[in-house]
């Protein structure tokens, strides 16, 4: 059993918790948080023992792990200062805001020998393990595009500034991207390498506060490309599509427990072919994503998702942001 501590205990470390305690593998014993009151009662019901300061997690001889579910300006320190401590780190996502903060993270968990985990929890459903292998195993051809979009309708329960540091504009840069938008970013990574060249429009059509609409288009190093769009001031959707000469195969549902493919017809005019459907109810990403972590940890892999492709990712991140602020397209990298 790996013995973590949960770092950040607002409504997003408190899934985390609720995802994988008691379930085997992992087991909560230590928390911190910069608002005490709040997680207070949290922690009495999940038997989680609450201090205030992250270098009493460090200091604590019984964790083995720390988990961050703290602002995204903070990761990378805090990964370096969990490798200095010989503790596994597991880290939400974005990794961190800056290439150069990645790099010196995952250097120094390379260094300590420690497991270092990124909180991309869509790589865990079996559908999306499926679309991966047909397009890396040729099944659906030439790849045209690919198009991702997820929207939420979160801005409107952080109304006052000062509510979240989800509102704080160094926090969420991009728009709805930090947030949302970088799970599909990392989605298509997985799925077709490297990402080339970025163009991003940002808007603010509802969120009173900050940016809330973001759209991408991307040009991959093998050719294809792909469009990302994301808010988080709408009713709640997901679909990611995948269009090849060979058909075309999309992931729709927020659970994404549906898996579609529609195979091109074989014959000019024909009708297209019934599609493919594979239903995937009830999968916990965030369970998976945790236990692959504990596992990871005991079995001494040093990472869970494939730490290139995070780096990758938060290259491609900055390329996003600098062209949100410039209104043009930006190289990767």
């Amino acid at each position: 059993m790996l013995r973590a501590a949960i770092v950040g205990l607002g409504w997003w470390g408190q899934n985390l918790v609720n995802a994988a305690q008691g379930k085997g593998e992992i087991e909560f014993v230590l928390g911190a948080t910069g608002t005490r009151s709040k997680a207070e009662e949290f922690c009495r019901t999940k038997g989680i023992k609450l201090v205030d300061q992250y270098e009493e997690v460090l200091a604590d001889k019984v964790i083995d792990a720390v988990v961050l579910a703290t602002p995204h300006s903070q990761h990378g320190d805090q990964v370096r200062k969990a490798a200095a401590a010989g503790k596994h780190v597991f880290v939400e996502k974005p990794f961190t805001l800056t290439a150069d903060d990645a790099r010196r993270a995952i250097d120094a968990t390379h260094k300590a020998g420690v497991v270092l985990a990124v909180g991309f929890n869509r790589r865990f459903h079996p559908n999306m393990a499926e679309l991966t292998a047909r397009v890396k195993g040729g099944r659906m051809g030439t790849i045209h595009t690919c198009i991702g979009e997820q929207t939420a309708y979160a801005a409107y329960a952080m109304q006052a500034p000062g509510a979240s540091w989800r509102l704080e504009s160094e926090e969420t840069p991009a728009g709805a991207m930090t947030g949302i938008g970088i799970h599909t970013l990392d989605s298509m990574i997985g799925l077709f390498g490297k990402v080339t060249e970025a163009h991003c429009i940002v808007t603010r059509r509802g969120a009173p506060h900050i940016d809330d609409t973001t759209t991408v288009m991307l040009k991959f190093a093998d050719g294809a490309t792909g469009v990302l769009f994301c808010s988080f001031t709408t009713a709640p959707s997901y679909r990611l599509a995948v269009y090849g000469t060979k058909g075309l195969a999309e992931i729709h549902k927020a659970s994404l427990e549906e898996f579609r493919f529609t195979p091109v017809a074989q014959a000019a005019h024909a009708a297209a072919p019934a599609p493919e459907i594979i239903h995937k109810p009830g999968i916990n990403t965030l369970e998976a994503e945790l236990h692959a972590f504990a596992a990871a940890a005991r079995d001494r892999k040093l990472e869970t998702v494939p730490l290139e492709e995070v780096l990758h990712g938060v290259e491609a991140f900055e390329a996003v942001v600098k062209s949100s602020k410039e209104g043009r397209p930006v190289k990767v990298g």
